[in-house]
Order: structure tokens, then sequence, then C-alpha cells
């Protein structure tokens, strides 16, 4: 079922491996593109058949509509992922993907009663229920790039070229006022088990907030702590790339 739609804007097919038993869904942070996953795609692909959201507003997609509100973006991931359900499936998201990889899956389990993830990995980012007072994307240009330095999460060769980055910054902001001004429902939560990864020193995220997550989920709850800041993924590859293999391998007999 999910072969039909390789057709489909949203999703990122990097290393199709169709005879897998197990799909790894992939959703990026504020301003990020599927590509920032390229390499778990190109590590995982022996396990699972990757997807990797590409989100409105940037790269082949730069010409359609942003999206600034993460209801809206969960309802539509929710509704292109639901042809790709006839395996087994674990997401993984970072920062804003978390959260919304958390929204997407609600929205899958309220849609389906016999539908759980094998997984969701909620990366670099607080729980839900936890809010700060936060407005990066009201401020200048200068501001929002000052923000993205602080968390290292985007290529220098990017903020160093302003052409390309007056191209991004509306993408950037939209996504930024969708997790800014993102409530989650009193009480959300998924039957879904949560894997939350978090670096020790990430300015966005405290291990309270972190571990915060534990009441989202009615279903098994582990936290995993690295060094490192918000970008803590790219000095972890290989223990966290185990980790998930480890979730995608329980859809084997």
């Amino acid at each position: 079922m999910g072969a039909q739609r390789d057709d489909s804007v949203w999703i990122r097919r990097f290393h199709p491996a169709p005879e897998s038993r197990a799909r790894l869904i992939c959703l990026p942070h504020a301003g990020g593109s599927a590509s920032f996953f390229f390499p778990m795609s190109q590590t995982l692909s022996s396990s699972a058949d990757v997807l990797c959201v590409q989100y409105p507003g940037r790269q082949d997609r730069r010409q359609d509509p942003l999206i600034e509100n993460i209801g809206e973006y969960a309802d539509a991931i929710a509704a292109e992922l639901k042809p790709w359900l006839d395996l087994p499936v674990v997401f993984f998201g970072h920062s804003m993907g978390a959260v919304l990889a958390f929204e997407v899956t609600r929205r899958l389990e309220e849609a389906d009663a016999e539908f759980s993830a094998l997984a969701l990995f909620a990366s670099g980012r607080r729980a839900p229920s936890r809010y700060r007072d936060e407005n990066v994307h009201r401020r200048d240009d200068d501001g929002v790039v000052r923000e993205m330095k602080l968390l290292s999460g985007t290529d220098s060769r990017v903020l160093g070229n302003e052409e390309i980055l007056r191209m991004a910054m509306p993408a950037i902001r939209g996504d930024y006022k969708a997790i800014e001004t993102y409530r989650s429902a009193p009480g959300a939560a998924v039957r879904s088990p949560i894997t939350v990864l978090t670096g020790d020193n990430d300015p966005r995220t405290s291990l309270e907030e972190a571990e915060a997550w534990r009441s989202h989920t009615t279903g098994a709850f582990d936290i995993r702590v690295f060094p490192g800041g918000h970008f803590f993924l790219a000095g972890h590859q290989e223990p966290i790339m185990s980790l998930v293999a480890e979730k995608l391998s329980g859809s084997r007999p």
C-alpha cells in the first residue's frame, strides 16, 4: 500500500527498502528539512523502510504555502502517512519534530483503536505539557539567526550566505511560530511507548522537562541522556542508531 505513495510531496524515501518489515518515520526540527535525516536513512535502510518528512516552504517545497500551527501540521502529516501504515512503524522526531511525532501519533491512535507505534523517539524537546515564554518568531532576521547559532542547528555555510538565508527565513520563522504557540491538550497521551533522547547541556530542554514526557504515554517509557547541547545527535550517531534499530527489530518474529 505504501509503495503507491512515492509521489507525496511530504515524504522523502532516500533509500527505499520495500522488503523491510518495519518503517521508520523521521520528522525534523524547526527550519529543518528531510535531508537532515539522510545519514539515519542510509544507516538504517537495512533495518527499515525510512520515510523522512519534508515540511512546506523549503528546498523543493519552497513555493508551497507555509504552515504555522502544530495542529495543522499534524493533521496534514497524519493524513499523508495513513497509506504507509501497512507495516509497524517507529517515529523519530527531533525538537519541533518530537512534538509533531507525538501529535501525529495521537491522531493515528484516535483514528484506529488498534494502532500503536513500536516506539516514539522524542529527541531534543521538552514534554508537550512543559511551556516556556519564547518569541523567536517575533524577532527580526538577525534575532532568528542568533537563536539558530545558539542551538548550532544550521550549517554555517547557510548562515554565511545572505541570499540562501533570506529564502529560508519565512519557513524558519513559520516553524518557530508553530512550536512557540503550541499548547497540548490537557492530559494528552498516547498508547505508544516513548523513548526520550536529550542533551545534558541543551539550553532549551532541562532534564526535568525531558522526563516530563513520562506522563504523555500509557505505554513504556525510557529516557537516555547524552553529553551535548540541542543537537547532541551529531556526536552520538552510533548509539542512537543502535537504539532505533533495536526498536525496529521489535517488529520481527
